[in-house]
């Protein structure tokens, strides 16, 4: 591996408290967590062998930018603390550094928060199949990445690792978190992707669909959480080359599923080894959006 990649962190002097697809989570104290973003890319919830050099590095960049840019909307749960403070051992410091944030330490809700202003992917399928996306009505006669009348909520259950999050409405997302929550999150998730979409298309990107992640503290207090508006969790497209009624380009991981979509892979794991063009044309797409949204590429 190049000496930028990191697939897996490894801190002696923090307690492990879990690995994600993308995310290690460490225990600083009880009131905070270490999260390290590594290089690792999950697909059809499958995490692949193959990890995508500087990928933590830009999703960490790209968060924080957006975590900074909303705290006016939600507070979030990252925190002013220097990395040397919680890893005082240089060697560890180094080994994560520009790809971990120490953060509140918070209960995440059982639902994640989507949000989509265009129509594709999943909503895709289920506007052809029913004319709604998550039961929600839609205009008939809409083309593929149509933009939709006004972006909408669509709720999902948050899937343990190598199982599929599955769709929700919003009546099931009530049954499970209580209406107040359940507004809160979606007036919150539809506030920051507005105001998010209306930058990003100032800098050549269309944001298609987003996903959000929410956490309580001790007295119930809302935080975004996890990671924001990164093109992991992001359908991130050129403006320059959108068209309705067709698959668009992408700065996301789109163009990996595409690729696996394009081979004889049933998407259970053991995965398919990913050719090294694939691989570098992903990472050359995550730095592109990070330069787009930010105005620089992070030095990678």
């Amino acid at each position: 591996m190049p000496p930028e990649t990191l697939f897996e962190s490894r801190l002696s002097s923090l307690k492990l408290l879990g690995r994600g697809k993308v995310r290690d989570i460490y225990e600083i104290d009880r009131a905070r967590l270490l999260i390290v973003t590594t290089d690792r890319l999950s697909a059809f919830d499958v995490v692949l062998s193959d990890p995508i050099p500087g990928k933590g590095q830009v999703l960490t960049r790209v968060s924080r930018f957006w975590f900074d840019r909303t705290a006016d909307r939600v507070p979030n749960h990252l925190l002013d603390v220097p990395l040397a403070e919680v890893l005082p051992d240089p060697a560890e410091c180094e080994q994560v550094e520009s790809r971990a944030l120490v953060v509140r330490r918070l209960k995440p809700l059982p639902v994640e928060a989507i949000v989509r202003g265009y129509l594709i992917g999943s909503g895709w399928k289920d506007y052809r199949r029913t004319g709604t996306v998550c039961g929600i009505e839609l205009p008939s006669g809409l083309r593929l990445a149509d933009r939709l009348p006004e972006p909408i909520f669509t709720p999902s259950t948050k899937a343990e690792l190598g199982t599929h999050d599955e769709n929700i409405d919003f009546a099931r997302m009530v049954e499970r978190v209580g209406s107040n929550l359940a507004e809160q999150v979606r007036d919150a998730s539809l506030a920051i992707y507005a105001q998010a979409a209306e930058y990003a298309l100032t800098r050549g990107i269309i944001i298609a669909d987003t996903k959000f992640e929410f956490g309580l503290d001790a007295e119930g207090q809302l935080y975004l959480i996890d990671e924001v508006l990164t093109p992991d969790s992001s359908r991130f497209w050129p403006a320059d080359g959108y068209r309705p009624g067709r698959n668009p380009p992408s700065f996301d991981k789109q163009f990996v599923r595409d690729y696996l979509e394009s081979i004889d892979w049933d998407k259970k794991p053991p995965p398919p080894r990913l050719p090294a063009e694939i691989i570098a044309q992903t990472a050359a797409k995550y730095r592109e959006a990070e330069r787009r949204l930010m105005g620089h590429g992070g030095g990678l």
